[in-house]
This record gives C-alpha cells, sequence and structure tokens, in this order.
C-alpha cells in the first residue's frame, strides 16, 4: 500500500492508495475512484454538497456530541473519525481532548477538511476498507452515515473494531431508510413521496448496499460481542419546512439522475418530493437513525472475526 502527503489550506493530508507504490499525489478534487466505499454523492456539485454537509451537522451534531460525552470523552483521549465530511465533528473532538490528545479523521474525499492548524488533528485520506491504520491505538471511534455506502459494511467495521483500544468506545449512527414514510398530506403527494423512498431504496441495493442498515447495528454490535451496548432509535417525524426536508430535498436534487434512472420514480415525482420540503402540511418519516454505543474489552468475550 503506497502513501503520499500533500497540503490543503495549509493541512497537511496523508493519502492512503491500495497497492500502489509511495508517489508525490496529485488528486483531483472531483472525480476521484472510490474504493469500497461507494459514496453516491461523489460526483455531486461541490457547493451544494458543502451545503447538504453541513445542514446534515446542524441536525445531527447534538446528538452525536451527547453520544460521545457519554462514553467519558476526556482530555488526552485519541480519537478516530471516519467519514469526516465537512469537519463539525472532528474540529470539536479537537476542542475535548485538548492539545495532550489526537484527533485522526478518515475520509475517501477531505475536500471540506480544515484544520486548526494544530498538531491535535491529523487527516488521512483513503478508504476505511483497506486503510491499516494502528490496532488497539484509539479511545473513540465514531462513524456517522458512513457505513450505509459501503457494501462490505461488516469488513469496515472489522476495520474500525480492530483500531479501538481495550476498554475503549464505539459510536457508530446509521439511516434506516426502510422507515420511510408519508404521514399527513393530499394522497397524490404521499404517493409521490412513497416513490421517491422506494427509488432511494433501489438505488442502494443496486450497489450492493443496505438502504435498512440502521436497524441492523445492534446486532452487529452484539455479534461482535461489544459491551454496555446502548442504542437510540429517532424517527424524525418532520413538516415541510423542517430542517430534515431541507437537506432531503438537497440530497434529491444532487441524486435525481440517478433516482429516475431506478425507474420507480419520473421527473414530475422529484419535482413533487422537493415542493412537500416546504409545504408544513405535509409532515413524513424521511428516515429513521439508529445510534449505538458500545465498550470493547477483548479480555471479556469481545473478538473481531478472522
Amino acid at each position: 500500500m503506497g502513501t503520499g502527503r500533500r497540503d490543503i489550506d495549509g493541512v497537511s493530508i496523508l493519502e492512503f492508495r491500495a497497492g500502489s507504490a509511495p508517489e508525490p499525489l496529485d488528486v483531483p478534487d472531483k472525480g476521484y475512484k472510490m474504493l469500497k466505499t461507494d459514496y453516491v454523492f461523489h460526483a455531486t456539485e461541490e457547493a451544494r454538497e458543502l451545503e447538504r454537509l453541513q445542514m446534515l451537522e446542524r441536525i445531527f451534531d447534538p446528538g452525536t456530541q451527547r453520544r460521545m460525552l457519554a462514553t467519558g470523552l476526556t482530555t488526552g483521549w485519541h480519537c478516530l473519525e471516519v467519514g469526516a465530511g465537512a469537519g463539525s465533528i472532528v474540529r470539536w473532538l479537537e476542542q475535548r481532548v485538548g492539545p495532550s490528545g489526537k484527533v485522526v479523521a478518515v475520509d475517501t474525499n477531505p475536500r471540506f477538511l480544515r484544520g486548526s492548524g494544530s498538531s491535535t488533528i491529523e487527516i488521512l485520506q483513503g478508504d476505511i476498507c483497506d486503510m491499516e491504520l494502528p490496532p488497539a491505538a484509539f479511545d473513540l471511534v465514531h462513524a456517522r452515515y458512513v457505513m450505509i455506502h459501503i457494501a462490505d459494511y461488516q469488513t469496515a467495521f472489522e476495520r474500525m473494531l480492530r483500531c479501538v483500544k481495550p476498554g475503549g468506545w464505539v459510536v457508530i449512527e446509521e439511516p434506516d431508510f426502510q422507515a420511510a414514510r408519508a404521514v399527513a398530506g393530499p394522497d397524490e403527494a404521499r404517493a409521490a413521496f412513497g416513490r421517491v423512498s422506494e427509488a432511494i431504496e433501489r438505488m442502494f441495493t443496486s450497489l450492493g448496499m443496505d438502504h435498512a442498515l440502521g436497524a441492523k447495528l445492534p446486532v452487529l454490535f452484539r455479534r461482535h460481542h461489544l459491551d454496555q451496548v446502548t442504542v437510540e432509535h429517532e424517527g424524525h417525524l418532520s413538516a415541510g419546512g423542517d430542517l430534515i426536508p431541507q437537506m432531503m430535498r438537497l440530497s434529491a436534487e444532487q441524486l435525481q439522475a440517478k433516482y429516475v434512472a431506478t425507474g420507480l420514480v419520473t421527473e414530475s415525482d422529484m419535482e413533487q418530493y422537493g415542493r412537500l420540503a416546504d409545504d408544513p402540511d405535509f409532515w413524513a418519516i424521511y428516515y429513521a437513525t439508529v445510534a449505538v454505543i458500545g465498550w470493547w474489552q477483548p479480555q471479556c468475550g469481545g473478538r473481531t472475526q478472522g
């Protein structure tokens, strides 16, 4: 596996390339080749994708931070953030662990990551399924809305688990699109919403991914014998004008061609789906989020698969 290093706005980024020798990096910000993580937003327009990610942070960062604090997160911890997105959790972790701690951020394309200039943050470019990260090195490993983009999500989970120190914590948050349903609104609008939800499911399954992955996380944690497992399920019932419908409209606008390509929706359906994001009389669950926290102690039974 080859590695290289480049700088983005003064932030040093180490890139991992599977099966290649070390060489100077010349990685474009767009059109990069995905490895096992086939991120469905990889070819989207950059400004719109940043807007979507920042909206996602506004919605979900408070819950993520609360779950991380529940693990005992404190000064001096070493933390791994997988799929760092626009970087808000990375920057928050930097403040929590202080100069004696360490925050390592992994992303297939760290185009939106900006560090503080301190030595606390290290950014690694690569796919979690292919990277050889140091074993038993982190007090906390976190991923949010990452594993749903990985067909072999169990391998990704194994890779993350190997990085956790004995006595460390794993926090994973993933969506469950199987929960999507329209709750209130005109029949025609509810039908269009249902067709778009079916197209989202078909898009993921056509890529070998699990659109309902969030619901399977508790079983995954138990299968690997993590202890002190805590499960949270959030249904996100939302009316038009709320943040989640707005974010989902951004997603639909960027992924419209993929949705229409499933053959389950028309452009008219997509237009109506977008209008519903502003309709205060339309209520729906766009998806649920399942968040799981687990404690890793191999000598107490925890193990990774061979």
